[in-house]
């Protein structure tokens, strides 16, 4: 599998990906990824109770850790290229413990969060300081700093919460029920949403958010399979999707780094990219492992990853070959 770095994509460039490499050893179910901002690497936490640590650039498995008392739900990269934010899946009721900041260099819990008391099912680090945010199924978004155990803020909402930072760190969004988006200064939410906006006829489940890397469009998917595009400023709909739906499985939709393309997941276990601005299909391939719940773009590679139970590397195929993606052997450098 060769790696290339970043450049401006084109449509020839989205067509030609295809696998470069998968890692089909799971015990179950993958339920997020997380790449890097900096470095070459993807953490993935799955129902096998595990979360892994990938070299993105050579294909690698680095670590393994097992989390049996926890589990392993959502997961995110603080800005150490070791240290991740975990949340977990188990004895949430009697321990609070929902989150834990783990170091997968040694494998020790460095802080448990304790607050949320039903499953987080949103989570993301702030690209600038400390700061990070959990969105629950207990109606709650909690605001945390990775060097103090007492949650910092919490935000009271309606429905299911889903929550992201900008790429400055300046603003965060949190979709709520019935299509509604408020957006906060990161460093006066106190006060209140700044604006709101609605996506009009879709009431479903916001299940992920995400803002492109120019800061200038959203990325919603919700949990009937819509996918939505939306101008970061004033929130109209520059375009909408609808895939195959997938019951119980919601998917998952991606930016590209330079903000051109979204990618996504269907239920009929097909992969589709569009280009934002001329809005239109321009690939769609066969994913091979179903449908990919897990969908996200490198940000400083020309890759992304898609997965299910089993996790596929993929990259640009230019010798149009018709060569078999590598079959990795994940024992190698696996550690519990």
């Amino acid at each position: 599998m060769v790696m290339m770095s970043f450049t401006e994509l084109d449509d020839d460039t989205v067509r030609s990906m295809a696998i470069g490499a998968v890692f089909s050893d799971f015990g179950g179910k993958i339920n997020w990824v997380d790449f890097h901002r900096k470095e070459d690497l993807l953490v993935t936490a799955s129902d096998d109770d595990s979360v892994r640590l990938y070299d993105i650039a050579n294909a690698k498995l680095v670590k393994t850790t097992n989390h049996k008392k926890h589990g392993a739900d959502r997961v995110c990269f603080t800005h150490h290229p070791s240290s991740v934010i975990c949340s977990s899946k188990y004895n949430l009721e009697s321990t609070g413990e929902s989150l834990r900041y783990l170091s997968m260099y040694d494998n020790r819990c460095l802080r448990y969060f304790k607050g949320h008391k039903q499953r987080v099912v949103s989570l993301c680090m702030s690209p600038v300081n400390d700061s990070f945010m959990s969105g629950s199924v207990d109606h709650s978004v909690r605001i945390w700093d990775l060097r103090v155990n007492a949650c910092q803020g919490i935000l009271r909402l309606r429905g299911r919460p889903t929550v992201a930072y900008d790429q400055q760190g300046l603003v965060f969004a949190v979709a709520m029920e019935g299509g509604a988006i408020k957006l906060f200064d990161s460093r006066s939410y106190d006060k209140g949403p700044f604006d709101t906006f609605l996506v009009g006829g879709d009431t479903a489940e916001v299940c992920d958010i995400k803002f492109s890397t120019d800061g200038k469009s959203m990325l919603l998917s919700t949990t009937n399979n819509n996918v939505y595009i939306l101008d970061a400023y004033g929130g109209e709909k520059r375009c909408g999707l609808s895939l195959e739906p997938s019951p119980n499985t919601p998917i998952e939709a991606t930016f590209t780094p330079d903000g051109q393309y979204v990618l996504s997941g269907s239920g009929d276990g097909t992969l589709h990219a569009w280009s934002i601005n001329m809005r239109k299909e321009v690939a769609s391939w066969n994913s091979h492992i179903g449908v990919a719940a897990c969908l996200k773009w490198a940000p400083r590679r020309a890759m992304f990853v898609a997965a299910s139970t089993v996790l596929t590397f993929w990259i640009p195929n230019d010798s149009k070959s018709t060569a078999e993606p590598v079959m990795v052997d994940t024992e190698v450098g696996a550690e519990s």
